[in-house]
């Protein structure tokens, strides 16, 4: 039984991408390459299903396929936080059920992207139910609003949560308010978790007061962020602004030639091939894929990583 209010991801969580085979159909056996790899990175945990993997691509048999299968192969090595977030709130609340059958950490949830929640109270009445159904494993809102729509204050959202949630643990906090941030912090006394959740603007996070990040590049530049992370609680913040400007580098290139798939290919020149995207995403061609090995080699991004650090 998980104590939900002493639960913590606790550190750099990484967002895996879902692997796919030559047929579009989920690569369960790379799951298990795939958490080995996150393991050695130094990373906490793995955030399945979410943006990054492609979890509203999917369809809600495969997305439980992937989270069972991660529950599976990670043992005690990584905390596994199942995204379940869907339009419909009734495959989000079975998502929930299979994640805690399954085993998962915690269960994650966005809001609704098409029909829009038009207040917070519509948004709590939404993600209640899907929280509820995963009762005894803590939930954490996923905060997206470039994606959803959904621009709510969520300090906002914590005060009229908070009593109506209760296994209602935190927020992933995919945005770069860091004035509601910090009031999220900050509220009662900093009973929830907020997990940061924009990779390239971390420093800015760790300066808020944030003590745990959830993101994509943290799948293959994990050692980067830790030594930024060191540097900062180090009070050497010479070399952590540094490490964020490699970040920001490194960010500014995914947003050249699309996050999702220059992620993708990145995985591959690592040594761990997740496959395409799905439509209507495509993967890099071959000419992108020589230009983000240039300037990966400009950068310095992999040569310049120092070995993974504990957060």
């Amino acid at each position: 039984m998980v104590d939900l209010q002493d639960f913590s991801l606790g550190g750099l969580i990484a967002a895996p991408y879902t692997a796919f085979d030559g047929s579009g159909d989920p690569a369960l056996g790379v799951i298990d390459r795939y958490a080995h790899h996150l393991v050695g990175s130094g990373v906490k945990g793995a955030f399945v299903c979410g943006t990054t993997g492609e979890g509203l691509s999917m369809t809600s048999d495969e997305r439980m396929k992937v989270a069972e299968r991660w529950t599976k192969v990670v043992g005690n090595n990584l905390k596994v936080i199942v995204h379940v977030g869907h339009t419909s709130q009734r495959d989000s609340i079975e998502l929930a059920r299979h994640a805690a059958k399954v085993g998962a950490s915690a269960t994650a949830a966005l809001a609704p992207f098409f029909y829009k929640p038009a207040s917070i109270q519509a948004l709590v009445d939404f993600v209640r139910p899907i929280a509820a159904a995963a009762a005894a494993l803590p939930f954490y809102y996923y905060h997206i609003p470039s994606m959803t729509g959904a621009a709510f204050a969520m300090a906002d959202f914590l005060e009229a949560a908070a009593d109506k949630i209760p296994n209602l643990r935190g927020i992933k906090y995919t945005h770069g308010d860091l004035m509601d941030y910090q009031r999220c912090l900050a509220f009662a006394g900093g009973r929830f978790e907020i997990a940061w959740g924009v990779d390239e603007m971390l420093i800015g996070g760790l300066a808020a007061g944030a003590t745990s990040a959830v993101g994509s590049t943290y799948n293959y530049a994990a050692p980067l962020y830790a030594r930024m992370i060191a540097a900062f609680r180090a009070g050497d913040l010479t070399t952590a602004r540094a490490c964020s400007q490699q970040a920001v580098e490194l960010v500014a290139l995914l947003l050249k030639h699309g996050v999702l798939r220059t992620g993708k290919a990145t995985m591959a020149m690592i040594g761990l091939d997740v496959g395409p995207t799905r439509g209507p995403v495509a993967p890099l061609d071959a000419a992108e894929i020589a230009a983000v090995r240039q300037a990966y080699d400009r950068i310095g991004l992999f040569r310049l990583q120092s070995p993974a650090v504990s957060t």
